[in-house]
């Protein structure tokens, strides 16, 4: 007796989680925010609280209510299905560049799936009624200028992200960049939205676009590998090369800091050759016309190419050789926790700025110049680099 009763106090305990869950009502959990916008298309990420399918109704930025007309939709899809998850990525296509859009999030609980038989619950959206529609705005490669922002190595601190943006002209501001460990390892999706991307959609990232380099904390955690579903970048990979305005951005990623065998990683790690299939894909990029054409080039990484761990000499010879043979104009890093500004010189054709953990960069470009200005959490400027667009 005492055994059965055990067992059903296990089976209460272990399907309570299920039962509260869906006795909550459906609805949208975390996001929207933006991913991979580009001259002609961006994908916007949203979860939900169980499986649904999703879409997005898109209208021009014009005078006409949203609810004038029935807007063209764009579902989550993959090999020809409606996606049924509760991680929605809808990709939009083929849109105009430099436009301004208003868009809306749906998504359409799935009670089941049986045969050909789908049985639907619940419909949850954004406001478009008592709120305005969610904008966003194509990039523009002939902007004559642009603004971004950098922020690096926050570990969870929301707090400090808040402060470091306190301010900030988002109509004003083109695109964030969030360079490498915002959290200090990744164990659940939970943990991922609460240690800093719920803030990000609370603050720009629903209709200012956040691209993200990945440092070598976000490659920690059992939920490491899910990581990438999170961040769908241009071309499918965490590296890519995209122009806003004047400045071609190539991003790359790291990898962790330490050789592949470190017992750190419980033999889980394949970074050096990972790092090879990047330094391979650098020789095209560096070759592409948007990049040439750019009057100024930047790199993202979260490490530094200097510093003697092994991560770091891997970035020194893997690729800094192919970057000072592209005509870089600066290299934007983190991880140290500390600023550092270092000329070219040493075997680098360029400067290198390590931000702080404690600071944000600000950056302006336009035909004239490009203002890279570090600032503290306090607001006092550390530093200030102005690039010409000479080469």
């Amino acid at each position: 007796m005492k055994s059965k009763i055990l067992s059903i106090i296990f089976c209460l305990s272990t399907s309570f989680p299920t039962l509260y869950a869906q006795g909550k009502p459906f609805a949208i959990e975390h996001g929207p925010y933006l991913q991979g916008l580009t001259e002609n298309g961006v994908t916007i990420v949203w979860t939900t609280n169980r499986k649904a399918i999703s879409w997005i109704e898109l209208a021009p930025d014009d005078s006409t209510h949203f609810y004038l007309t029935e807007r063209p939709r764009t579902y989550a899809e993959s090999f020809g299905f409606k996606m049924v998850d509760s991680l929605h990525m809808v990709t939009l296509k083929g849109l105009k560049q430099n436009t301004t859009y208003r868009y809306r999030i749906y998504s359409q609980e799935v009670l089941s799936h049986v045969g050909t038989k789908v049985t639907y619950g619940e419909v949850a959206a954004s406001n478009v009624y008592r709120s305005r529609p969610l904008k966003f705005t194509t990039a523009n490669p002939g902007k004559k200028e642009m603004n971004f922002l950098v922020l690096n190595d926050i570990h969870g601190n929301n707090e400090l992200m808040e402060t470091l943006l306190k301010g900030t002209d988002w109509k004003k501001t083109d695109l964030v960049f969030f360079n490498g460990d915002m959290t200090n390892d990744i164990r659940s999706e939970e943990q991922l939205f609460g240690d800093f991307l719920d803030k990000a959609v609370e603050l720009f990232a629903r209709e200012t676009p956040m691209y993200y380099a990945r440092g070598n904390h976000e490659t920690r955690g059992n939920f490491a590998t899910t990581f990438p579903k999170y961040f769908p970048a241009p071309g499918g990979q965490l590296y890519y090369l995209f122009r806003q305005g004047p400045v071609c951005f190539l991003v790359l990623d790291c990898g962790e800091d330490k050789p592949d065998s470190d017992l750190e990683y419980s033999g889980i790690v394949a970074f050096d050759r990972y790092r090879d299939q990047q330094a391979e894909w650098l020789k095209n990029a560096v070759k592409q016309k948007e990049f040439l054409d750019a009057p100024y080039r930047v790199v993202i990484i979260h490490m530094t190419p200097f510093g003697g761990w092994h991560g770091e000499q891997e970035i020194e010879q893997k690729f800094i050789p192919l970057l000072n043979s592209a005509d870089i104009d600066v290299m934007l890093c983190g991880h140290l926790h500390r600023y550092i500004h270092r000329k070219a010189g040493n075997g680098i054709n360029f400067p290198v700025i390590a931000n702080a953990n404690r600071a944000v960069i600000k950056a302006a470009a336009n035909q004239q110049q490009l203002v890279i200005e570090v600032v503290d959490a306090e607001g006092k400027t550390l530093d200030t680099l102005k690039i010409s667009p000479e080469k």
